[in-house]
């Protein structure tokens, strides 16, 4: 039933420890159905099912929700949004910009967030090493974007001195720790619980050096 796969998202919530208002579950469903509509003419990802969107791709996003800080972020590489639109529909306090080259995925986010109301956030389309944004962020997050090496030399240039780097990554990459460039340095690896998903998640935080 089409319903089906909207009951995972109150217990998945609840695992995660987050008490999100109903408008924010709302919003969280709709993102769903409207990636699932826009996908079967897009391809936007390779998840076709809901009910996988809502594990992987929300619930998985969600799970950086305790590392975002107050101020504003870059999400970097978002794709079709992720993690940045679920982040932005649970802390609607946090300016949130989306940067992508791809026209495709950056015209459905920008629609996405028309569609949901998301005051907070902001949709570019550029190459992350390209952009110069008017000032540079404290926290600069990518979700499966590239090697932590490439990460910290493309997306670095956005965060402020000081800032932090934010890498969602699967398993624990210690290779790519161990070649992080000059200027960038480890502050710890976050290990993370996805509900409903098997599958190893940890976040990178990188601090950018002044």
């Amino acid at each position: 039933m089409a319903g089906d796969w909207q009951r995972l998202l109150a217990p998945g919530l609840k695992n995660l420890g987050l008490n999100l208002p109903e408008v924010g579950e709302v919003k969280l469903l709709r993102y769903v159905e409207l990636l699932a509509r826009w996908n079967q003419a897009y391809n936007l990802t390779a998840i076709r099912d809901p009910g996988e969107m809502l594990t992987k791709h929300v619930l998985d996003s969600l799970a950086v929700l305790p590392f975002v800080a107050t101020g504003p972020c870059a999400d970097v590489g978002t794709g079709a949004g992720l993690p940045g639109i679920p982040l932005a529909i649970a802390r609607p306090e946090v300016r949130f910009t989306l940067l992508d080259s791809n026209g495709k995925k950056t015209r459905f986010v920008t629609q996405a967030v028309a569609e949901l109301k998301l005051g907070n956030v902001e949709v570019v389309q550029a190459r992350t090493e390209a952009w110069e944004p008017p000032v540079p962020f404290p926290q600069v997050l990518s979700r499966a974007f590239a090697s932590l090496q490439d990460f910290a030399g493309l997306a670095g240039g956005l965060a402020a001195p000081g800032g932090r780097l934010l890498a969602m990554k699967g398993a624990r990459p210690d290779e790519e720790i161990a070649a992080l460039p000059g200027g960038f340095r480890l502050l710890a690896v976050h290990p993370l619980k996805v509900p409903g998903l098997d599958a190893e998640r940890c976040l990178v935080e990188l601090e950018k050096q002044a």
